[in-house]
C-alpha cells in the first residue's frame, strides 16, 4: 500500500524529473521511488561506516560469536 507525502524540491530538480518522465513515459512518483531505493546501497554504507567509527573510538561493546552463543545458550 502506497502512502502519500508531501516533499520541498529546487524548481530545477523538479524540471529535471519531469523532463526524465517523460522521457520514459513514467509517473514522478515512479522515478522517485526508484531513485530512493538505489540510494539505500549508500546509506548503507554510510550507517556501516558510522558503526565501524564507533567500534574503533569504544563507544559500543563488541561481543565474539563463541561469546553470543554461550550467553545464548547455544554453546
Amino acid at each position: 500500500m502506497k502512502k502519500p507525502i508531501n516533499i520541498r524540491i529546487d524548481e530545477s530538480l523538479l524540471s529535471d524529473l519531469d523532463n526524465y518522465a517523460q522521457e520514459l513515459d513514467r509517473t514522478r512518483t515512479y522515478l522517485i521511488e526508484k531513485a530512493i531505493s538505489a540510494y539505500f546501497d549508500t546509506l548503507d554504507e554510510m550507517v556501516s561506516d558510522q558503526r565501524i567509527d564507533e567500534v574503533k573510538k569504544g563507544n559500543v561493546e563488541v561481543y565474539s560469536l563463541d561469546e553470543v552463543a554461550k550467553q545464548l545458550g547455544l554453546d
